[in-house]
């Protein structure tokens, strides 16, 4: 683990819906029912306990709502041990002493998360964070000090987030570390002591490494990464002497490094890849050493920088196809909980024992999977207009020949995130009803170095959709998609991308579907939370300064062009989200249906950025499927309004 806890016309489209031959239809399987695919998983992400004698895991409660419950291991005495009944758990931890859990939950979606804990021997839960608009996060435990946690609150100040230390046993809490008002991030030394700390620079946008030689000594900067470069902490070495960073200065691509606590000094290159980023760095988190880090260009790859846990990496690479993540290890570390993923199946997870190097399976995350035929997923490396390299991932429906089939392309959020190689249940969904399905890593995504992520610099709705289109274009030459039938769809910057593709380049597509995703950029940051402060500077530099330069904003924003849309678009919004408020949805259909054009519009009023609840989320994807089917001619299951879902059609 990191030591931190935890992306045409109306008409024409009618008339040219797309006619599957029988013999197509038979060649493909059955339509897997839509809560298979998109309801809640049966079981997952088992963590084990620091004893390595039991796992958490999620899994629903009997009324289908997201709750922790706790399995001996060897045994069948798995006992729901959280009682939630609405919106369902789904970020949780041991505490290390293995008497409680740790658990998040918010209110409809509002992010303003608090912590709970969980007394594993009389049942009880007791709010540990009860401050009402308070979001904690940046959680910290320690193996040394198991009736302790460090959490961060913007109790004081909601923009910034002081840290404060819990006991888990009592609730009480005390302030440790007071935040100046630039820090974003907090970490600990091998002492449970706070000493390293991220901040941003308002200025310049530039990142800040700050460290401190003890707990009353004061804080100093030790190295600082430019805008246009990449850096991050990872955690101390075990002496607190020196620490772990992942830095981009001196190449593209982000290598990890050690750096001297002291100077600030580069003193070894410890992994690299000319390819990509680093990624996850694995430490052991009772002696706090490091010893693995991912990389991930087209599927994710574990480079072992222990000797002594390198035969049992290669005992997970053979033991089973898929990418193998580590989820959870037992204090002593003899004991993983470890994830496979694979492209055509459901998630494996198991227990790995490095006595004997032995894998015991656990559960997958959604039985019924095991029983269907699931699409390939291929990773396709396309090249941009303008000569720029995008790992990016085609899925193809099962069944049916790659030839002129309409195509769905999913665009992912962030947009400083990534698509990624394994399981996609919104992929396998839409292959199943017999779209192909492409995912493009456009530029600004993230692990690609940073020459790539910079060319994203001011080019929401420019050059970034420019990569959006060259994608559709290279499915279509290569005789995969056909261009009569092409989706665009998306949440978050997702759903930006569906309104700008629609507005800016409006004959390329069929239909739009749009989650969550903001209209007008000025209003988007004008709105975002208060704790967003220390990374507004960075918003800026990468979006545009949509504040001062309303010609910019104008250009870029879809809101503005809506007169340009041609295609059909549905909107799904949550009424709470805190990230892109409710009227970037709202505007965009008023200015739609302003102008006549045909917009479909549905909130729901307990969720957030995103449908957490799973009867929004398949009442939701209900409303898409038959929309799409509709446009793009795909297979679609029988709709009716989902029981239990809380939508409001506007």
């Amino acid at each position: 683990m990191t030591r931190r806890w935890f992306r045409a016309r109306l008409a024409l489209a009618a008339a040219l819906a797309l006619t599957v031959t029988p013999a197509a239809r038979a060649a493909q399987p059955p339509l897997i029912p839509r809560d298979v695919l998109l309801g809640n998983p049966s079981k997952t992400q088992p963590r084990i306990s620091p004893d390595g004698t039991r796992i958490a895991y999620l899994a629903p409660s009997d009324k289908g709502v997201l709750n922790v419950w706790v399995r001996t291991i060897g045994a069948n005495d798995d006992k729901m041990v959280t009682a939630d009944d609405h919106r369902g758990i789904r970020q949780f931890l041991w505490a290390e002493s293995g008497k409680h859990l740790i658990y998040l939950q918010d209110v409809g979606g509002n992010e303003n998360f608090h912590a709970y804990r969980v007394d594993l021997g009389d049942g009880s839960v007791k709010d540990l964070t009860p401050f009402e608009g308070v979001r904690a996060q940046n959680i910290l435990t320690d193996p040394g000090h198991p009736g302790e946690m460090l959490v961060g609150l913007n109790r004081r100040d909601k923009k910034i987030f002081d840290m404060y230390r819990i006991n888990l046993d009592t609730g009480e809490a005390k302030l440790d570390t007071e935040n100046p008002g630039d820090v974003s991030s907090w970490d600990t030394d091998a002492d449970f002591v706070i000493r390293a700390c991220t901040a941003a620079n308002p200025e310049d946008g530039s990142q800040i490494l700050r460290v401190r030689d003890a707990a009353e000594q004061p804080w100093r900067d030790l190295v600082t990464w430019p805008a246009e470069e990449n850096g991050d902490l990872e955690g101390f070495a075990p002496d607190g002497q020196s620490l772990y960073v992942e830095t981009s200065v001196g190449a593209d691509v982000a290598r990890l490094v050690r750096v001297d606590a002291a100077t600030g000094k580069e003193l070894e290159t410890i992994a690299s890849d000319p390819r990509c980023d680093a990624g996850d760095a694995l430490f052991n988190r009772t002696t706090h050493r490091l010893e693995a880090v991912t990389f991930n260009y087209t599927r994710r790859e574990w480079k072992v920088l222990d000797p002594s846990l390198k035969a049992d990496f290669d005992a997970l690479g053979k033991a089973h196809p898929g990418d193998v993540d580590v989820l959870s290890r037992d204090h002593d570390g003899g004991k993983w909980t470890v994830a496979y993923s694979v492209d055509d199946g459901p998630v494996q997870f198991a227990v790995y024992n490095r006595s004997g190097r032995a894998l015991t399976p656990l559960f997958v995350n959604q039985p019924a999977l095991e029983k269907v035929q699931l699409a390939k997923m291929a990773a396709v490396v396309i090249t941009s207009r303008d000569g720029l390299k995008m790992v990016s991932y085609l899925t193809t429906p099962a069944g049916m020949e790659a030839r002129s089939l309409p195509l769905v392309l999913l665009v992912h959020g962030g947009p400083w995130g990534r698509d990624v190689w394994g399981y996609n249940s919104q992929v396998q969904w839409l292959a199943n009803r017999g779209y192909a399905v492409l995912q493009v890593n456009f530029r600004a995504s993230t692990g690609f170095g940073k020459k790539f992520l910079h060319a994203g610099d001011r080019q929401w709705g420019g050059t970034m959709q420019n990569d959006l289109t060259d994608a559709v274009q290279w499915a279509i030459q290569r005789g995969v998609a056909d261009p009569r039938h092409i989706a665009i769809m998306g949440g978050s910057y997702g759903g930006y991308a569906t309104l700008a593709g629609l507005a800016f380049t409006p004959q390329l597509y069929a239909c739009g579907v749009d989650i969550v995703g903001p209209s007008n950029l000025k209003t988007l940051l004008e709105a975002t939370p208060p704790y967003w402060a220390t990374m507004r500077k960075m918003l800026y530099l990468r979006m545009g300064d949509v504040d001062k330069d309303s010609l910019f904003n104008r250009k870029v924003s879809p809101y503005f062009h809506a007169d340009q849309v041609r295609a059909p678009l549905l909107v799904g919004q949550g009424a709470n989200d805190p990230r892109v408020n409710i009227r970037e949805s709202t505007g965009m259909v008023e200015a739609m249906r302003a102008r006549g054009l045909p917009v479909e519009y549905v909130v729901y009023k307990d969720e957030g950025h995103g449908f957490a609840r799973p009867e929004n989320r398949l009442d939701f994807y209900g409303r898409a499927e038959g929309f799409l089917a509709k446009y793009l001619g795909g297979r679609a299951e029988p709709f009716a309004a989902v029981e239990g879902a809380t939508a409001d059609l506007r």
